[in-house]
């Protein structure tokens, strides 16, 4: 326990408030946990799985209506409703707060409260920070005990600081009417009521690790940011860190865990994970940016994780994972998910724990957004620096996107604000695959449309403030598009493993050994200076997919001056010139 006056406070109004039977604080030993699994088994919450083919994992079933992130019921409590932006839900602070509390009122009656001190970061890290989340729910204990770095080792380097995020969680009665997840950016809170969901109540992850910290960022000179780390390790041993933001759907988690081609692992070159989703990232004493992984776990999508799609992830879910509205294979008591193999059980339940048989039913087993929570470190390519508490230095930033035609494989921003510039305007697309015809174009600068816990322009400015502060030392800047179609709807990369050959070109750029040719949107590989080796793929074919269209980027031009609209006077003008420049390179 602590004797933090400012956290004994706090829990003690939030006791008042909900009014529990017990209080259990969590001190993250394994006994403790082993306890509260054999709880959650004997009332329902989770089921033990084969201890043999899983061992340490469970199956976990959320409430029917309950079963992904909520973006219409989040909101951005601000004091000022200009400081949330358009693109954030707003409410004010002292109606959310009496709204909430209302709904949070004698909830824990008849259940316990567990008080969670967890530290995002290596505990300890100068980029770590820490917060405490009660909840009544032994699932978002088990999987916050995953996902961060939970015990009493956390109080000892709290101490008596008032520089924690705070963090109710009640699950009430599940109603989606009273669904709420709301932040408190400058009050370091955090609420959420009605839901069991992981990416609802998991308050360390978007809520913490995104939306509070992108705001703790721009105040005190940092970032967090919506993005993977990997390490790429050359022949000679030498590794360059490269952090990357995609919007969902676009492969992150497979590129940060990715397995490089026949030839270059002959030759010996390596990809390591420092993290899937999450990265904070400062300036260091030598002046270059440093990230670290905030998180301690993944949270990753089941379905279409298979052997081939991947094994890394997969393997990584082979023990002490907990699998949440997946099938239950009721045969040999495992799970399964559609994409997992060709193999459905035929004895089994559905996500819901209806009967479910495989080879006949028509309706899928695993809920699309099911999910698993598995421990980093039994990643097979977990990065050696991943417990490091100074993090990792950054050469390059990747930003991409879904886009069918528009946007090459790969190129290079011209400067870093022109690189915050191809950050602002990510986008993917709705693609028709039968005829390759383009769709819907959904902008999400960043990849932090739902994440960022501030107004969006003040966010594009602090990203040219800190290339300001990096001046020479900041990592070059790329975008990535690993989707172009063909005529007939197929992709024409090959993706996967493959993307190795993009991003070694990515690192040769950042060390200055291969030369590009500038076109109005950046700098473009020659064909020749991507490797091809041991691909069936044609450098003519390569050359079509580097190729920039004028007419296609007018009419993006278009799209990203009605995109920008939207930011009104918040809008830097730096991002205002980079499109007045885009524009003249394209009228030449």
């Amino acid at each position: 326990m602590t004797k933090n006056e400012s956290v004994l406070n706090w829990i003690e109004n939030m006791k008042k408030l909900v009014n529990p039977d017990n209080v259990m604080w969590i001190d993250g030993s394994e006994e403790q946990l082993n306890q509260l699994r054999a709880e959650a088994c004997s009332t329902g919450e989770m089921i033990k799985l084969n201890e043999e083919k899983l061992p340490g994992c469970y199956l976990h079933r959320t409430a029917v209506n309950d079963v992904a992130r909520v973006e219409g019921r989040t909101y951005i409590c601000s004091r000022k409703e200009e400081d949330a932006g358009p693109t954030n839900n707003w409410m004010e602070p002292q109606a959310a707060y009496k709204m909430l509390f209302d709904i949070a009122k004698d909830s824990y009656k008849g259940r316990t409260m567990y008080v969670i001190p967890y530290s995002m970061g290596p505990i300890g890290s100068p980029f770590a920070k820490i917060g405490v989340e009660l909840t009544d729910s032994i699932y978002v204990v088990m999987n916050m005990s995953i996902m961060t770095r939970v015990g009493e080792k956390v109080w000892d380097v709290l101490g008596d600081s008032n520089d924690w995020v705070r963090g109710l969680h009640c699950k009430c009665n599940i109603d989606e009417e009273k669904r709420y997840i709301c932040h408190f950016p400058e009050d370091n809170t955090i609420i959420s009521v009605n839901s069991g969901y992981g990416g609802n109540v998991l308050l360390g992850k978007k809520c913490f690790a995104l939306r509070i910290a992108s705001y703790q960022g721009k105040t005190e000179g940092w970032m967090a940011e919506h993005m993977l780390i990997l390490g790429l390790e050359n022949p000679k041993g030498e590794v360059k860190y490269i952090t990357a933001a995609f919007p969902s759907a676009c492969g992150k988690t497979n590129l940060a865990m990715l397995i490089p081609p026949e030839g270059y692992r002959a030759k010996g070159y390596k990809v390591w994970t420092v993290g899937d989703d999450i990265a904070w990232m400062r300036i260091g004493p030598d002046g270059r940016l440093w990230a670290i992984n905030p998180e301690n776990g993944f949270f990753g999508v089941a379905p279409g994780t298979n052997e081939k799609s991947n094994p890394n992830a997969l393997h990584t879910t082979g023990k002490g994972t907990i699998f949440t509205n997946v099938v239950h294979n009721l045969d040999d008591n495992t799970v399964w998910w559609e994409g997992l193999d060709k193999n459905p059980p035929e004895h089994a339940e559905n996500w819901k724990g209806e009967p479910w048989n495989g080879k006949t039913s028509t309706e899928k087993g695993a809920h699309p957004n099911s999910r698993f929570t598995a421990p980093a470190k039994n990643c097979p390519c977990i990065s050696s620096e991943f417990e490091n508490g100074a993090g990792v230095p950054i050469s390059a930033i990747v930003f991409g996107g879904r886009r069918a035609q528009t946007t090459p494989l790969v190129y290079q921003s011209r400067d870093w604000n022109n690189g915050v510039f191809v950050g602002s305007i990510m986008a993917s697309e709705t693609t028709a695959a039968a005829t390759g015809a383009v769709g819907v174009v959904r902008r999400d600068p960043m990849a932090m449309l739902p994440f960022c816990g501030y107004h969006m322009g003040d966010y594009f400015k602090h990203w040219i403030e800190m290339g300001e502060k990096l001046g020479d030392k900041a990592p070059k800047i790329f975008n990535v598009n690993w989707f172009r179609l063909d005529d007939e709807g197929n992709f024409i990369w090959p993706g996967f493993g493959d993307n190795l050959r993009v991003l070694e070109w990515i690192i040769n750029r950042c060390e200055g050994k291969v030369d590009a040719q500038e076109t109005a949107i950046g700098y473009v590989p020659y064909a020749e200076d991507i490797n091809l080796e041991g691909l069936d793929f044609s450098v003519d074919t390569l050359k079509s997919i580097l190729a920039v269209d004028k007419d296609q980027w007018t009419k993006e031009a278009e799209g990203i001056e009605e995109f920008y609209k939207k930011f009104g006077d918040k809008l830097p003008q730096e991002l205002r010139d980079q499109l007045n420049t885009l524009k003249a390179n394209l009228a030449k």
